[in-house]
């Protein structure tokens, strides 16, 4: 099997526009052409069953990779699925959008010794859309029922994965989700050319299938409260992400045609669902003809570029204050933005939004080189006194996301967070302030990755587990 069928490719049709001009659409289809059983083990046949397995170390979730490789390479699809699927609650997700260049294959020994990594996003992608279309995958069945419930707060992957674990030890579940869809950002954040939203929705449908229910359209702090869920629940998890944008310091940041990125990417998102959405109808947030300027260097910002261009942008280009070695995104993506038209400006930091009578006209940049490393270890970028102007129509913020404040929406003073508003816990069992509330993925660690979503879910819910089961225990011995 040639290997050059294995690789991530980018495929150009022509595609008639949603809106019915004929146009050649820059609409790349993110597929590994061919790829089939015979392909799969051709690609999992490569792994070297080296005796230190790197690419499990490199995974959040420390998944057993080169088993299900090796079993994948035998031509074992349905064990291969099993043994993938024993660690991680979505790995038909992760195989489409984990950054596996920064994890399990940027450290493959394959791709160390020169030779190209083993492709291993591929083939969990592959082994589990499979195991869906065989049947294999079916709602969760526990062995005993328990009376003991749990309520989640966000239907993200922290709190999906944590649902998942839950009921599969016979807890009653709840997921409260302020959205009107389940998913989070695999929904409403992430573009539907790298996860096409029927994934996702299988999923969510696969755990309503096994008991658990979900509430949506319902925000903690409005419409029910924190404390009625703990009153209501044995257990609370809260897993609501981080949504409020980075603002953008600079003069003009408040002109028509500035927008933040989840704003621009959730309406993108909603239309692809053929929700109604005023403000891309009117083309508020539709990039369609435009000139757009995307600020940031991470994979959001790379998001919105990529939708920018599928949308018939004018011209699309992304400001970074760092260089290309130094940005906190996937270079993979980047990659695949140049290939799709995108201009990126380096060493570039937005010093004003320039506007005609309140509209955004342009962005003026500085020129920046990097200086001395930070507290972090990464240089700091530092003017070098040079600016220059970019047009633009529309300016996307993409700076990264904070939390809310969660003791005020909540109104639980109680709950303690840090200094940046992330919710404190303990890290050996998750637990917060508060007993018996736990918390997990990014509204603990900031804004980060969907695998490390799905790590902290689990392991949350494996203390909520433990602690719930010494509860009915020390109940057992009071009614005795």
């Amino acid at each position: 099997m040639p290997e050059k069928m294995l690789q991530f490719t980018h495929v150009p049709r022509t595609m008639p526009d949603k809106r019915g001009a004929d146009k050649r659409a820059v609409d790349f289809d993110e597929i590994y052409d061919a790829f089939s059983a015979d392909a799969a083990a051709a690609q999992a046949s490569r792994c070297s069953q080296c005796g230190v397995p790197f690419c499990q170390q490199g995974c959040p979730l420390q998944n057993n990779i080169p088993d299900w490789l090796r079993l994948a390479a035998e031509g074992r699809l349905e064990e291969a699925w099993r043994v993938s699927s024993a660690t991680n609650n979505m790995p038909e997700i992760c195989g489409r959008i984990c950054p596996q260049d920064r994890l399990c294959e940027g450290i493959c020994t394959i791709e160390q010794s020169g030779h190209g990594t083993v492709t291993i996003g591929s083939i969990e992608k592959y082994i589990t859309d499979n195991a869906w279309a065989e049947g294999w995958v079916q709602p969760i069945k526990p062995v005993r029922e328990r009376k003991q419930s749990a309520g989640i707060i966000g239907a993200g992957p922290a709190g999906l994965a944590a649902a998942e674990q839950l009921r599969r030890k016979g807890y009653q579940v709840t997921i409260y989700d302020a959205y009107d869809r389940g998913g989070g950002l695999l929904t409403y954040g992430i573009p539907g050319f790298k996860l096409e939203k029927d994934v996702v929705e299988r999923r969510i449908k696969r755990l309503e299938d096994s008991g658990i229910k979900f509430k949506f359209n319902t925000r903690v702090g409005q419409k029910v409260t924190l404390q009625k869920l703990r009153d209501t629940h044995d257990t609370v998890l809260i897993a609501t992400g981080v949504y409020a944008a980075k603002d953008l310091k600079c003069p003009g940041s408040g002109a028509d045609g500035v927008h933040a990125a989840l704003d621009y990417l959730t309406a993108s998102n909603r239309k692809g669902f053929g929700d109604a959405v005023a403000e891309f109808d009117v083309g508020t947030l539709d990039a369609k003809d435009k000139r757009v300027v995307v600020i940031g260097g991470g994979d959001t910002a790379m998001d919105c570029v990529r939708t920018a261009i599928r949308q018939g942008a004018k011209e699309v280009t992304c400001l970074y204050r760092r260089d290309r070695a130094n940005m906190p995104g996937s270079q993979r993506e980047v990659q695949n933005a140049e290939e799709e038209g995108v201009k990126f400006e380096w060493l570039a930091s937005p010093e004003a939004i320039l506007d005609t009578k309140g509209k955004a006209k342009g962005v003026r940049a500085a020129r920046m080189k990097l200086g001395e490393p930070d507290a972090s270890g990464r240089q700091s970028p530092v003017k070098t006194g040079e600016t220059f102007n970019v047009k633009a129509d529309m300016v996307i913020k993409a700076l990264g996301f904070d939390p809310e404040d969660l003791p005020a929406l909540f109104d639980e003073p109680a709950l303690s967070v840090n200094r940046w508003g992330a919710v404190k816990v303990d890290y050996s069992t998750m637990e917060t302030s508060l007993p018996g509330v736990y918390a997990a993925g990014d509204i603990v660690r900031g804004a980060s990755l969907v695998v490390w979503g799905i790590k902290d879910g689990r392991d949350a819910a494996e203390a909520m587990h433990q602690a719930m089961r010494q509860d009915a225990r020390a109940s057992k011995v009071a009614a005795e």
